[in-house]
């Protein structure tokens, strides 16, 4: 391990928790488990981590979000939707055992903390200089809406065997995002 540095220490600690979660359920694993499996010592775990909902936060921005934000920052919204959602599919297993996480520190409040974090940094960007059209339309309510609304379509997607293809459900989810309740009623 001498001369790994951080991102290699948290690579290796999220391959082995990826690992042990499709042997049992996440509330199951111990710190112990993931850091035998990656040969690293506890002292490490903690050095990189504060528990394995810390890790899972670390996956779902690494592996998720980071390589969409800049799509999404540069107008290529579809694009960073068909990613992320073929990331979801690539690990497929993962995601699903990990979409069951459910209380204080379910899946889908820390994939939503996630994407609401990284819409509020693309608003502010996109936003900047602009006056308010409602000023109760905050940039932390407009995050949140859409981070509900794409948590929402992601974990049923997943946890309904992600029947349909990650090119498809992004059509789907522009589909929907798009229009009003009036437009989709409408087209029913």
């Amino acid at each position: 391990m001498a001369g790994q540095g951080k991102g290699a220490i948290d690579m290796l600690l999220a391959a082995s928790f990826k690992e042990l979660t499709l042997k049992e359920p996440i509330e199951k694993i111990t710190i112990k488990e993931i850091t035998d499996k990656a040969g690293v010592i506890r002292p490490t775990f903690y050095n990189h981590f504060q528990d394995k909902y810390d890790l899972l936060e670390w996956i779902i921005n690494k592996e998720l979000l980071e390589p969409v934000e800049m799509l999404i920052t540069n107008g290529m919204v579809n694009e960073g939707l068909v990613l992320l959602f073929t990331e979801i599919e690539r690990d497929k297993e993962f995601y699903m055992r990990a979409s069951r996480l459910e209380g204080q520190n379910s899946f889908g409040s820390i994939a939503q903390d996630c994407v609401e974090h990284v819409l509020l940094k693309v608003i502010h960007s996109s936003s900047a200089g602009k006056k308010q059209k409602y000023v109760w339309l905050t940039p932390e309510r407009i995050a949140e809406y859409y981070a509900q609304s794409m948590c929402y379509v992601v974990i049923t997607w997943i946890q309904s065997g992600m029947t349909i293809s990650a090119k498809e459900l992004a059509e789907i989810y522009g589909y929907i995002i798009k229009r009003s309740m009036d437009d989709i009623l409408a087209e029913l």
